[in-house]
């Protein structure tokens, strides 16, 4: 496709957006009496105009009938969660039945690994991403010591080769079969949040079950960003929160997966509590456990009402839309915005370096931008002139086109805002 780095020529890809009409859906903040441009959806999704409905909802039921709203309420409180499972499995490729809401992110990585992570004298050693995010880091390496191991022994991260940004396919590969029966668990991040770098996660999954080994997935930058298909590419288990490309609101619930292959796995630990009791049962108040089947099974407490409200709202706009439309509009919005990047750079000579993988393969809703010789003064012109976007450390800006609310005439846009913010710094006349 032939793009233009033309204000019309971007209004005329957003006339040919079938999912154009779906940013209207969205509440932007304002500069200056105009939509701020948003590129940080991949920390925090805008609010969807729907949400106020769904949590108005549930304050209703709450201020008219009470403790009754878990059993009459118009969506009952007390299977409220089960609303979700058809509409996630379609979003990450999973049967209904595999998928389910509780907690936040981190404790539900926690929570997997305490069935899923069970290390021997022989099997004990994780396999994880260099630069992962730190509160995976955190976790690991608090899970190894609580098993009584050391992070340095326990621990296997892969590492990017010298001079390069990214992990090579071979390398993970060559790094899972170097640990071999020493390797108890692979969980690497679907996306890589610094990066962007989106893992071949079918390749990854089936050669760490080749070495006998468990593999899970953390999609925070993954579920509603990617086409998934947890079921068929047989992943153990995967997590992820709801607040980025799924727009629940800040710190929400996090989604899980756990694959059927393990629903009536007995000798599988985990954390019980009474909300993963038998449903049927589960007013008995009996004392012995007896797990839900599937994946509702390993939830331990009842849910927060008003945390799920909005993320089922969300949950409810990716149902009208499908992960195939939202795909194919995230690879050509992004393709522009990295041609409008190099557009920009060939006309002010800069030397910023896109450091996500050039392949449409390879990448998903983000480029990250390593901006050689600006520096954060580049990122603060950005922002006081509407553009909101994300900065990492040492010099990397983090741009996020979200398909559902990004047009194309944002990208062009923000090109003309960097454009003069490199010449601002220059003290170069427009």
């Amino acid at each position: 496709m032939t793009f233009q780095n033309t204000k019309a020529g971007a209004q005329q890809l957003d006339s040919e957006d079938v999912l154009a009409r779906y940013r209207d859906e969205f509440i932007f903040p304002q500069h200056q009496g105009r939509n701020v441009i948003y590129f940080t959806g991949n920390s925090l999704g805008l609010q969807p105009k729907r949400t106020k409905k769904y949590v108005d909802e549930v304050m209703d039921d709450w201020a008219n009938l009470a403790v009754e709203g878990h059993f009459y309420a118009e969506k009952p409180w007390w299977d409220y969660h089960e609303r979700f499972a058809l509409p996630l499995g379609k979003i990450v490729g999973a049967k209904p039945a595999e998928v389910s809401v509780m907690n936040t992110l981190t404790v539900n990585l926690h929570l997997m690994m305490v069935s899923f992570y069970r290390p021997t004298k022989k099997r004990y050693k994780i396999i994880c991403e260099e630069k992962a995010f730190p509160s995976d880091q955190y976790m690991f390496q608090s899970q190894v010591q609580f098993h009584g191991y050391k992070s340095e022994e326990a621990i296997v991260e892969i590492k990017r080769r010298e001079g390069e940004h990214n992990l090579r396919l071979e390398d993970i590969l060559a790094k899972i079969s170097e640990a071999g029966e020493a390797l108890a668990l692979v969980l690497i991040g679907g996306v890589n949040y610094y990066t962007g770098q989106v893992f071949d996660i079918k390749t990854i999954t089936a050669a760490g079950h080749q070495v006998g080994a468990t593999v899970g997935w953390d999609l925070a930058h993954a579920a509603g960003n990617i086409q998934l298909e947890l079921h068929d590419w047989k992943v153990d288990f995967a997590c992820w929160c709801s607040y980025k490309y799924m727009n629940s609101g800040p710190g929400n619930a996090s989604g899980f997966f756990v694959h059927q292959k393990h629903h009536n796995n007995k000798k599988l630990h985990r954390f019980a509590g009474w909300w993963g009791h038998n449903k049927e049962r589960r007013f008995k108040m009996e004392p012995d456990f007896d797990p839900v089947q599937g994946a509702d099974g390993w939830q331990i407490s009842n849910l927060p009402i008003l945390s799920l409200a909005p993320y089922l709202a969300s949950v409810s706009l990716f149902d009208e839309i499908g992960m195939e439309a939202l795909v194919k509009k995230r690879d050509k919005i992004t393709s522009y915005l990295e041609f409008i990047l190099h557009e920009i750079d060939k006309e002010v000579d800069s030397s910023f370096e896109i450091i996500t993988p050039a392949n449409p393969l390879e990448r998903a809703s983000q480029l990250s931008v390593f901006l050689h010789g600006e520096g954060r003064s580049l990122f603060d012109y950005l922002m006081q002139n509407g553009v909101v976007t994300d900065w990492r450390e040492p010099n990397v800006i983090r741009l996020a086109p979200v398909p559902l609310y990004c047009s194309f005439e944002d990208m062009y846009h923000f090109g003309q805002i960097l454009k003069a913010g490199i010449l601002a710094k220059n003290n170069v006349s427009l």
